[in-house]
């Protein structure tokens, strides 16, 4: 079973001005209400420590592995419920430059795994939430340089 959600926010700064917000982990705990915590050398291959806390459910650690890392354009990683094919998760940040000084920044995952469907309604509900209001706080953050 498999599902992907996607979000996308039009962003009125330079993708290397959303980038710098965006991965200032250190700083995750001050302003972002749905990824917590982002600990660990953010590098291809690494595995990292997040915290989530989607509105409305509850929060969860996970150590995901760094799929790609590419300046002011992406972040991907993968990570496993307890381990791979119960319930998976790879995460996508993308940055995309529109020309103009402002920045597509779309927030994605594709889950695969048998525990998908008993996750649906809390994927589609809180986890969408949570990304939604992560995108509106790196927005506004970013639009204040």
């Amino acid at each position: 079973m498999a599902k992907e959600i996607k979000t996308e926010i039009l962003i009125k700064a330079t993708p290397a001005e959303v980038w710098k917000v965006f991965t200032n982990f250190d700083n995750y705990p001050n302003w972002n209400p749905f990824m917590t915590s982002l600990k660990g050398k953010v590098l291809v291959g690494n595995r990292i420590v997040v915290r989530l806390e989607p509105p409305g459910a509850k929060g969860m650690t996970f150590s995901p592995r760094v799929l790609a890392f590419k300046p002011n354009r992406e972040l991907r990683w993968l990570g496993h419920l307890l381990f791979p094919g119960l319930f998976d998760g790879e995460h996508k940040f993308e940055l995309i430059d529109n020309g103009d000084s402002t920045t597509t920044f779309n927030q994605s995952e594709k889950f695969k795994g048998i525990l998908v469907p008993l996750f649906k309604k809390m994927l589609d509900e809180n986890t969408m939430n949570g990304f939604n209001l992560m995108n509106q706080k790196v927005k506004e953050l970013a639009e204040q340089k």
